[in-house]
């Protein structure tokens, strides 16, 4: 069948639906795992430039290896450490690369660095400052485990496994000097839980950057993409879960909301009420899928002074392939129809696990299906949400000096950053990190010290005091 102009869901065929599964993804490195699977099946081409850091491979499957290059490039910010990573990397290609091995040994890893070490005493034995970043590489190690658990044979654990790292982080963020503050913010029927981040000093009122996450990072990756940049800026900085994101999703079943604004509005309400928090002065960033949410945030919430998009995304939706998209109609019932029996029966054990991961963060019977073992039987309803989540009439609407990152090799939003910079009415700018420098790819694993180079110097020249 020719899949180019569908007109219904049964106009795609099952071979062009699986290649859409492989395509780019909203769930991070979840698309590149793909990308091998849709390169098998075209023919071989022109050599095309490799995105990959030339000195030496982590693993030969391109998912798992831009998952092992954040979990890397962590280690610039003491959010892992370079020895201990190629440790893990070593261990599991040993065993055999598979989402099992890369869960199983990232995730021992995360339980051997919260726990006591030999001779270390019970808990208190150690100075304070160990105790601190051992657990911030802990729930490094624990957060690479979490992405790829429902993939294992255990895709029940994914609470326990997300509760683990969220102890280290709890943790590590409880021995930070001055602790961070950690609240729960009310938001429709729960609560979003803050950690407020502040630099060492006098009380006094500070610019602050709210750091937004995107669709399958968890909070470890916060204190590398803003807060340790921010801290050494004299600056405050406030991490959050929204809905969709880690207590909210992992333990709550929330998925995410189609309104972000209301996620954003009561943060800003609750920091502006602080006497350590300078109202003018509060600037949004949003990393991966979160350069959309806070897109859309931005439009709304008059009160920002600063916004950064990491990378600009317009649609989420439109970083599925066409061929999967094609597969939905307004047709719930045919859509489902189709996906049930010509598209689920093919899919291959990675697919199976991509499927998942992909769809849970947007409906709680995926969720829960996906950590029963089983791909979801409602590819309808998710998909409204990422496909709700355009901001397209929104951008212009955006007031706040707005700044637009990019990468070389951008895998997930390719165009995107692009097309919404175009878009904006007020004060912007557009940077392209590139592989020259080794920042390429979707938010530059390799290189978080660049990134936030370039993001916290351009909030602090819009933040200066005077500035309008």
């Amino acid at each position: 069948m020719d899949a180019r102009t569908p007109r219904h869901p049964a106009g795609v065929s099952r071979r062009t639906a699986l290649t859409g599964l492989a395509a780019g993804s909203v769930a991070g490195p979840l698309a590149l795992a793909g990308c091998a699977a849709r390169a098998e099946s075209r023919p071989a081409a022109a050599a095309a430039p490799d995105p990959a850091p030339g000195a030496m491979r982590l693993f030969a499957d391109p998912g798992f290896e831009f998952a092992g290059l954040f979990a890397l490039g962590g280690a610039g910010m003491r959010a892992s450490e370079a020895g201990e990573v190629l440790t893990i990397v070593n261990a599991i290609n040993t065993a055999g690369l598979s989402e099992q091995t890369f869960s199983d040994t990232f995730r021992s890893w995360g339980d051997k660095l919260s726990a006591p070490p030999p001779g270390g005493g019970a808990g208190g034995g150690l100075p304070t400052q160990t105790r601190r970043f051992r657990s911030l590489r802990a729930a490094q190690y624990y957060a690479q485990a979490l992405f790829y658990v429902l993939g294992t044979n255990r895709p029940g654990d994914e609470k326990a496994v997300y509760q683990a790292g969220r102890g280290a982080w709890d943790a590590f963020a409880r021995l930070c000097s001055p602790a961070a503050v950690t609240a729960k913010v009310p938001y429709g029927g729960t609560h979003l839980p803050v950690w407020f981040f502040r630099p060492e000093g006098p009380s006094e009122r500070r610019p602050t950057v709210i750091l937004t996450n995107g669709s399958d990072g968890q909070d470890v990756d916060m204190w590398t993409y803003g807060v340790s940049a921010a801290l050494d800026r004299g600056w405050n900085a406030l991490v959050y879960d929204g809905p969709g994101q880690g207590q909210l999703l992992f333990v709550e079943e929330i998925p995410f909301t189609t309104t972000w604004e209301k996620v954003v509005t009561p943060l800003v309400d609750w920091l502006v009420a602080r006497p350590d928090v300078d109202g003018a002065r509060i600037a949004l960033t949003g990393l991966s899928m979160g350069g959309n949410l806070v897109a859309r945030a931005a439009a709304f919430e008059q009160r920002l002074a600063a916004v950064v998009c990491q990378p600009g995304c317009v649609s989420p939706w439109l970083g599925f392939d066409k061929e999967l998209r094609d597969l939905v109609t307004p047709d719930k019932a045919g859509t489902n129809r189709v996906w049930n029996e010509e598209v689920v029966p093919e899919l291959t054990p990675q697919l199976r696990f991509t499927v998942k991961k992909r769809l849970e963060i947007f409906d709680r019977q995926a969720l829960r299906q996906a950590r029963e073992g089983k791909v979801p039987t409602d590819l309808w309803t998710p998909a409204q949400v990422a496909i709700g989540m355009d901001v397209t009439g929104l951008v212009p609407r955006i007031k706040a000096p707005t700044l637009v990152m990019d990468y070389d090799f951008e895998q997930f939003y390719p165009g995107q950053p692009r097309r919404m910079y175009d878009l904006l009415r007020g004060r912007r700018d557009y940077v392209k990190m590139t592989q020259a420098t080794g920042a390429q790819l979707h938010c530059s694993p390799m290189a978080p010290q660049q990134h936030c180079d370039i993001v916290f110097d351009w909030l602090a020249d819009v933040l200066a005091p005077g500035r309008s």
